[in-house]
């Protein structure tokens, strides 16, 4: 299992390893954007991309790489004209960057002249908080209204669990939220209808979570709960459930001791999987709401070409997708003791 384990978390890393690298040569084969602010901004950013290996001082003109990227003159009258170095030589400059000071560029927009790792690590605490959160309530309300559904199959409360499910499942994350804003926050006017800032009291803030969290909680309550009916219905249909029943077990004792628990070993590892599925989806509704997460970010990024950033958020979403997806694949052994993955035939 443990072989397994490493050899899963190694195929892993050399997967990100390779993502990345090709996203960064083609980032870097994009034009040039020039960072913003004035001349001591700009030539700063410079100076700081010449450290890195990035771009090129040269004291005169030099024709053969083409234009120069940016000509400034120092206190000390000296002429500095920047070039773009070559793409391979970006990237072994950028390779060593990481492994001997986990550097990942400096933002040119945003927070000019900031490393974007740390843009990105003052805003990662609040994704992963949303997230976190709307997992924490729609797992636990999902599972229960799927097993109330499928116990009461073919009943009332299943027909109205279901048809509640197809209709809520049905409807964006990004519609969701808008409806919310506008009910609870223009008409009646008991949430706020931006995210708070800081610099507000503890009960404000807490109630800007309330809407984001809801919204993304949706459709993962109506996947848990199809999910959980279908998987018990399954179960409490099966042979080895009737012996239980004929041996004596009361239909209570059945469901919680055999019926439940296998038919939670596909569903806790579907957690994960829709983790992930939920943190894509926050971006869109980062920006309606205007959280300042790593998803508004990304969109922020993208739109002012600021691409040191929009490669670090990149690397965030890709490495978390890609560690969630070796955790699913290994909690099946963990869950279902008669799976053991990476065992000889």
């Amino acid at each position: 299992m443990w072989k397994y384990v490493l050899k899963r978390l190694g195929l892993c890393f050399v997967t990100i390893f390779i993502i990345l690298s090709l996203t960064f040569i083609l980032m870097k084969l994009l034009p040039f954007q020039m960072p913003v602010g004035n001349d001591e901004t700009k030539f700063a950013y410079f100076m700081n991309q010449v450290s890195k290996g990035y771009v090129l001082d040269s004291r005169k003109a030099i024709p053969s790489y083409g234009d120069a990227l940016f000509e400034y003159r120092d206190g000390a009258n000296r002429r500095h004209f920047f070039y773009e170095v070559p793409v391979l030589a970006q990237y072994g400059a950028w390779l060593k960057g990481i492994f001997t000071a986990w550097d990942w560029g400096t933002s040119t927009y945003i927070m000019p002249n900031v490393t974007a790792m740390a843009i990105i690590g003052g805003r990662l605490p609040t994704s992963i908080s949303i997230n976190i959160l709307s997992v924490i309530v729609s797992v636990p309300l999902g599972i229960f209204l799927g097993i109330l559904a499928a116990l009461k199959k073919n009943k009332p409360t299943d027909h109205v669990i279901s048809t509640g499910v197809m209709i809520f499942i049905s409807i964006p994350s990004f519609i969701m939220i808008t409806i919310l804003i506008y009910i609870f926050g223009y008409v009646l006017g008991w949430l706020p209808t931006q995210f708070p800032s800081t610099n507000v009291p503890l009960a404000e803030r807490v109630c800007g979570y309330i809407i984001p969290v809801v919204a993304l909680s949706f459709g993962s309550i109506c996947g848990y709960a199809r999910f959980t009916r279908a998987e018990l219905c399954e179960v409490m249909s099966s042979e080895y459930l009737l012996l239980a029943r004929t041996k004596g077990l009361t239909k209570r004792q059945a469901i919680l001791r055999h019926a439940l628990r296998n038919a939670m070993v596909p569903i806790v590892p579907s957690i994960l999987a829709e983790f992930i599925g939920i943190l894509g989806g926050s971006m869109i509704l980062e920006n309606l709401y205007g959280i300042p997460g790593i998803g508004s970010l990304f969109v922020t990024a993208m739109n002012q070409k600021d691409y040191n950033v929009l490669f670090v958020d990149m690397a965030v979403f890709t490495s978390i997708g890609l560690l969630a997806g070796v955790v699913l694949d290994i909690s099946y052994g963990f869950i279902d003791p008669r799976i053991r993955m990476g065992a000889k035939k």
